[in-house]
């Protein structure tokens, strides 16, 4: 671990991905500021190093890069804006990394206010899970102006292992996460329709994965998330809800474009009806519980 102290950087959203983002800026000797609704998640950061801010506006004076890591674009209108937003109390010149998956519009918008309001912004989704993010080997899909990159450079190298700058402004850094998620939730619903018809046929479970895992018909995502449905381990390291949402995403945006996207669609209907199901707050592979007729595995006791 890197001893020496440097600037000082808050996070805000100590998820999974949030939390493996602390971590690494910690190993990489930044100071950090944790911010998040549950205290026990905050006193991890704590106890690693950092230091405790009870909302996004204490936090906010204290740091001079700001990474918002939270769900969506509401949440991150209450943390940047909110009764105890960060944005009013943020020094001029400071620096927000935008984490979100949001429409490019939101994003857009949200560098407009943060520049109406002095502070400079990177558009940034994040991709790559939680271990990547622990390991600070996320990748960044990102865009901004050159004097916020500028700002911001040692601590994007921090947690991340491919920082791809997509554009000058915000709403590219978006676009580009639109389209990964696009493709994540279909590889992920094509995952679990493919093994709902493996289990309905009668095939072994565990020798489908190995069979197609070094086939053609792989995917990454059919790699990462079939074991979890073969463990029976639905706990949620990306839930079942974040598709509904970012599936939602790329739909409203292909709607307002005019645009078809059949396999979004039939996919985005897959997560609601899981969700709708009561599965909305299980791991993302739970979609193959959507499918009628099949025993799926059962947890090894």
């Amino acid at each position: 671990m890197n001893t020496t102290v440097g600037k000082p950087v808050g996070v805000i959203g100590l998820g999974a991905m949030g939390m493996g983002v602390a971590l690494s800026l910690l190993r990489e000797g930044f100071e950090v500021h944790a911010c998040d609704l549950r205290p026990e998640a905050v006193q991890k950061v704590v106890d690693a190093g950092g230091i405790r801010a009870e909302s996004p506006a204490v936090l906010a004076p204290r740091v001079e890069v700001l990474i918002t890591v939270v769900v969506n674009a509401e949440q991150t209108e209450s943390v940047l804006f909110g009764e105890q937003g960060a944005v009013p109390r943020l020094c001029p010149g400071s620096v927000v990394i935008a984490s979100a998956t949001v429409s490019p519009e939101f994003a857009r918008a949200l560098g407009k206010r943060l520049a109406d309001a002095g502070v400079l912004m990177i558009d940034g989704p994040i991709s790559g899970g939680a271990a990547k993010a622990l390991a600070g080997e996320m990748t960044v899909m990102s865009s901004g102006a050159p004097e916020a990159y500028a700002k911001c450079e040692d601590v994007l190298e921090a947690i991340a292992g491919k920082v791809y700058r997509l554009g000058g402004e915000a709403g590219p850094g978006s676009v580009m996460k639109m389209v990964n998620q696009l493709l994540t939730g279909v590889h992920i619903a094509a995952a679990g329709e493919a093994m709902a018809l493996a289990i309905r046929a009668g095939a072994d479970p565990g020798q489908v994965y190995e069979v197609i895992t070094h086939s053609a018909g792989n995917s990454w995502m059919f790699e990462n998330r079939v074991p979890h449905i073969l463990a029976a381990d639905y706990t949620p390291l990306s839930a079942v809800n974040i598709f509904v949402k970012d599936l939602g995403i790329v739909l409203d945006y292909a709607k307002r474009a005019v645009f078809p996207l059949p396999l979004s669609a039939a996919a985005h209907q897959m997560y609601l009806s899981a969700s709708a199901a009561g599965h909305g707050g299980e791991d993302d592979s739970a979609v193959i519980k959507v499918f009628p007729g099949i025993k799926l595995p059962e947890a090894k006791k």
